[in-house]
């Protein structure tokens, strides 16, 4: 870590927000036969394209959204056209050919997404430059479990609802309603370690700004997470960090809830409570990701230095 984050404050957050992500190119999320007017057809199937694919140009014309698909699809009517995508690093290139519908409308064969939504906790604030951090983890497609290249997104107010209890074997989750009239803050990256944005001046953030801690000062033993579990209220709940394992990207911290008050409001650790800060000796020390599938009262956590690491390298230029 440089000098820099040796002295690094923030302010740690643990409110519920809204997110939602715009994707750089439209996701392949699964191929299907199209019951043509000459039989059935598949050409997305047939030209190459494979799911986990993002198409980025039809012919000339870069693509971001379904819409513009199914607009350059029915301009083409059914002509040869140039398909470009990236898989994974790798820039692919296809021929194929629409379909035509008894509809009218002219199809590929591809289950396409360009879009996500949903909600999530915010790590931390850094009052000194705008950045904020949440979540601990990327934003995955439900289908592939791919990264959703980000074009654009931003992060809303959000209220958190309800709760589904999490059991052994099934995840519980979070249910909030989005604020859709004003955007919060803006997305610049979404990455394995978190997603990540600036905002001016944060309303949420009225607490006081902690040191981060540095490698090597998390350890083993009682520590608390911020979480926002019943309307827009952020508490402090208690738990243990069992073991510190350091390696792994995101899962660095194994982490138990000891807070009665917590396990009875949510059976431990549910879904859209990712990215609340766990703090230990008065100092940030990492969020919570994942919650163990057949103990909701454990989890893991990422390490603050690893989601810093992520948040600096996606800066923007």
């Amino acid at each position: 870590a440089s000098a820099a984050q040796a002295e690094r404050t923030v302010v740690p957050m643990g409110r519920a927000v809204g997110i939602k992500l715009f994707s750089d190119g439209v996701l392949v999320v699964g191929l299907a036969d199209v019951p043509g007017q000459e039989g059935s057809a598949a050409p997305a199937k047939t030209c190459g394209l494979k799911q986990g694919d993002i198409i980025t140009h039809i012919n000339d014309t870069q693509v971001d959204t379904i819409e513009q698909v199914r607009e350059v699809l029915q301009d083409l009517e059914g002509d040869k056209m140039s398909i470009r995508a990236m898989r994974g690093d790798k820039q692919v290139q296809f021929t194929a050919q629409a379909v035509p519908c008894d509809d009218g409308t002219y199809k590929l064969g591809a289950w396409i997404r360009d879009s996500m939504a949903g909600i999530g906790t915010m790590t931390f604030y850094d009052p000194s430059t705008g950045l904020f951090g949440a979540l601990g983890h990327g934003v995955t497609d439900s289908d592939t479990g791919m990264l959703l290249p980000l074009g654009d997104g931003a992060v809303m107010d959000a209220t958190v609802k309800a709760v589904k209890r999490g059991n052994a074997g099934e995840p519980g989750e979070l249910k909030g309603s989005f604020n859709l009239t004003e955007d919060m803050g803006v997305l610049y990256a979404n990455t394995d370690r978190g997603v990540f944005g600036t905002m001016d001046g944060c309303g949420l953030a009225d607490g006081d700004p902690v040191p981060v801690a540095q490698p090597g000062e998390v350890h083993a033993g009682a520590a608390v997470i911020l979480s926002n579990v019943k309307e827009d209220a952020v508490e402090a709940y208690d738990i243990e960090i069992t073991r510190v394992l350091g390696s792994a990207d995101t899962q660095n911290l194994l982490l138990q809830v000891t807070d009665d008050r917590l396990i009875e409001a949510t059976g431990g650790i549910v879904q859209g409570m990712s990215g609340s800060p766990i703090l230990q000796d008065g100092k940030l020390v990492g969020a919570v990701t994942h919650v163990m599938i057949n103990d909701p009262q454990k989890g893991y956590g990422i390490l603050i230095e690893n989601m810093l690491d992520a948040a600096d390298a996606g800066e923007q230029a």
